[in-house]
């Protein structure tokens, strides 16, 4: 690595910082050493795709290093010159690590494999494509639906079918009512899910939070100023910040009382994995999944999901190009859902499918594999899901894309707590992001 790419990427690492360095191969291994950062095996899509690879390539001493990504020791590792061969992340940072040199453009990778990025998402390769280069192959992809919870609607003499994030103005009205604060929160009536659902609240009111080159935040837009504005006070109108996450807090969010079954929420947007988290945890919870509308009424949402990409200074590029092909392969994904959907039916539960940024993959899955059950939730919600996956859009990646999550998300939390009003948190947000972008692309 040259001394201005160690210095770029070593801006990243904080000062001070006791990350341990190499999380690569050791000098002492063998040749075919393959050594992965940020990916688990938490269940049959990890274990099952692992298992195509070893079968597939016996020759490579493959070492799944569990645990979470974690920036900064990877960032340590590239710069000590000792990197994994592959590491998973969110795709939403890759842009900021291809633009400081810590991942490769895998150009070559995927041609030499055959492999076609046209058959991905086009909102996942809008992620993991820098300058027009990809630097990863997209993995999982998620997006954001509105799940209403029937019981409380009703019982508040609301059709359920009328909820919709398209009128502000009735939503702001409907939400209290929908809550119950009269002796502390007791309910939400509707979670706006923010801070970390600001973009997608802001793309509803018709503006992205960085421009489509990535190298310019549009923090404080007035119709992101506007959407903050809006969801804050929902968040006022329903105990305040405080009372609010205290109580959402306490939600026993991946257990059979979670807060439908319970009935301590009414309704919010969440990402489509939660689908088969209720529909596995509480089959009978009454819901409607409809998509997240606009300002004009259109069907919104966006794409979320992690990549895979090869370090600058891997020592087995060729066999972490092997991995990452077959780990997104079609055929891959398909033995990993089978998998999935027989594990899960060997406990009497259903199967909701197994969403990709792989489109041939999930034609394969929800024509061969996928298996409801005769579970409402997913028998609703999955088509809703489905429709929304080629058009739900990503912010484009940018070589500041970690420090632009950070500030609109302080930003956002700021003027929850009321220390700062919307328009100013978001003025804030927009000085750190300039800085951050300037630092990055030395302005």
């Amino acid at each position: 690595m040259g001394s201005g790419l160690r210095a770029v990427v070593a801006a990243l690492v904080l000062l001070g910082s006791t990350a341990c360095g190499g999380l690569g191969d050791s000098p002492e291994d063998a040749p075919n050493a393959l050594s992965t950062m940020g990916f688990g095996l938490p269940d049959e899509h990890a274990t099952a795709r692992v298992a195509v690879f070893r079968e597939r390539f016996p020759d490579t001493d493959l070492h799944v290093n569990e645990g979470a990504f974690d920036e900064q020791q990877f960032l340590s590792a590239v710069v000590s010159g000792e990197p994994p061969d592959v590491v998973y992340a969110d795709r939403a940072k890759l842009g900021a690590y291809a633009a400081r040199g810590a991942v490769q453009p895998i150009t070559d990778c995927l041609r030499a494999r055959g492999v076609d990025l046209s058959d991905f998402r086009p909102a996942a390769v809008r992620q993991i494509t820098y300058d027009g280069v990809p630097y990863g192959i997209p993995d999982f992809a998620t997006v954001r639906v509105l799940i209403i919870n029937n019981p409380l609607l009703r019982a508040a003499g609301v059709d359920p079918a009328q909820l919709t994030t398209t009128d502000w103005g009735a939503l702001a009205r409907l939400a209290p009512r929908l809550a119950d604060t009269a002796d502390g929160v007791r309910r939400i009536g509707f979670d706006p899910k923010v801070p970390d659902f600001l973009p997608l609240w802001a793309k509803l009111n018709g503006v992205e939070l960085v421009d489509p080159d990535g190298r310019h935040a549009r923090l404080d837009d007035p119709r992101v100023v506007e959407a903050l504005t809006f969801t804050t006070d929902l968040v006022r109108a329903q105990g305040g910040w405080a009372a609010f996450k205290a109580f959402k807090d306490g939600f026993n969010e991946f257990g059979a009382d979670n807060e439908y079954a319970a009935g301590q929420l009414a309704a919010m947007p969440m990402d489509s994995f939660y689908l088969n988290t209720l529909a596995t945890n509480s089959p009978d919870v009454d819901v409607t999944v409809v998509p997240v509308t606009d300002r004009a009424g259109t069907p919104t949402s966006e794409l979320g999901g992690q990549a895979w990409a090869i370090p600058t200074g891997a020592r087995h590029p060729d066999r972490a190009c092997d991995f990452i092909t077959t780990m997104t392969a079609a055929d891959t994904w398909v033995t990993a859902a089978t998998a999935r959907r027989d594990a899960l039916a060997a406990k009497g539960r259903p199967y909701g499918g197994t969403f990709t940024a792989n489109r041939a993959a999930d034609e394969l899955i929800f024509s061969r594999v996928y298996r409801p059950g005769g579970n409402r939730i997913l028998e609703q919600g999955v088509p809703v899901v489905r429709s929304l996956q080629d058009t739900a859009f990503a912010l484009p990646p940018s070589p500041a894309g970690p420090d632009l999550i950070r500030a609109w998300q302080s930003a956002a939390t700021r003027a929850l707590t009321g220390a700062q009003t919307p328009a100013e948190a978001l003025g804030q947000a927009q000085r750190e992001a300039d800085a951050a972008l300037a630092r990055v692309m030395g302005d």
